[in-house]
């Protein structure tokens, strides 16, 4: 019988990418998003490919479509978290509820789906957990503050877990992508926007939106979570199109690479 791998945030960009592969490669895949309804692109095979709702941030949600894909195929081999998106902005002109709602999908309900599918990995004593990360879980550029908080709280997160679960044989581990061509530097963005700020929000956001447009598209995304999934290893990172920005901040001085990613976004 084939694999089951669980995806969250599968309606567009990485997940939808993921979901495909996947399924391409003889998986059985639980694609999961808010509104299924509008996946028209999902494959039209019931036995291998099922598009469930869920939404991350309510726990009763993430228990019914955990629950529905257990009883629908018996177990989930891989869980990959990849539901989230970027709050953009200069951190001053942010409210108290668009912060509250980055936390809640990117970190607090990364958490739920986790916690939700913890015991039937334990028992069995198998699985592998996913967690879309980002080179900004490591690095950081100006104008993402709500959005590196969440990603370094990922990654602070994924390392404590995989200490807890290592005796359960169920493995943690981080993708971690750079720039990617996606909707995340399009609609999926919510941007907040100060008058006080906007010379430097003008000029500092062409550097970054040129950097995704120019940007490899999720397919490279796809096949790292698919060696992850499947190298049965305990390698815990996987950096995507992000080599080069990790490789500079781990040989620099923290002040010099500072001054060089300043450089390279005012310039």
């Amino acid at each position: 019988m084939s694999k089951v791998v669980f995806i969250t945030g599968a309606s567009a960009g990485i997940g939808k990418d993921a979901a495909l592969y996947f399924h391409e490669r003889g998986w059985r895949v639980a694609a999961t998003m808010r509104t299924p309804a509008k996946a028209d692109w999902a494959p039209p095979d019931e036995q291998r490919f099922c598009t469930v709702a869920l939404d991350v941030t309510r726990e009763d949600s993430v228990q019914a479509a955990v629950n529905s894909v257990l009883q629908r195929w018996g177990g989930v081999d891989v869980l990959i978290n990849n539901a989230g998106y970027g709050l953009v902005g200069p951190f001053e002109a942010t409210s108290a509820e668009q912060v509250h709602r980055q936390f809640d999908t990117n970190v607090f309900g990364l958490m739920n789906v986790t916690r939700a599918l913890l015991p039937h990995f334990r028992e069995k004593k198998d699985g592998v957990i996913i967690n879309v990360s980002s080179v900004g879980g490591r690095v950081t550029f100006p104008l993402y503050s709500c959005y590196h908080s969440t990603k370094w709280a990922v990654e602070g997160f994924s390392e404590s877990l995989q200490f807890e679960l290592k005796p359960f044989n169920v493995k943690v581990k981080l993708v971690e992508p750079g720039a990617i061509r996606t909707e995340f530097y399009d609609r999926s963005q919510d941007r907040v926007e100060a008058p006080e700020y906007q010379p430097f929000y003008d000029q500092t956001m062409v550097r970054l939106q040129q950097a995704g447009e120019k940007a490899p598209g999720p397919q490279i995304v796809s096949r790292t979570l698919w060696q992850a999934a499947t190298d049965n290893s305990w390698k815990m990172r996987y950096p995507v199109n992000s080599s080069d920005v990790l490789w500079l901040r781990k040989l620099l001085p923290e002040g010099l690479f500072r001054a060089f990613v300043g450089w390279y976004l005012m310039r």
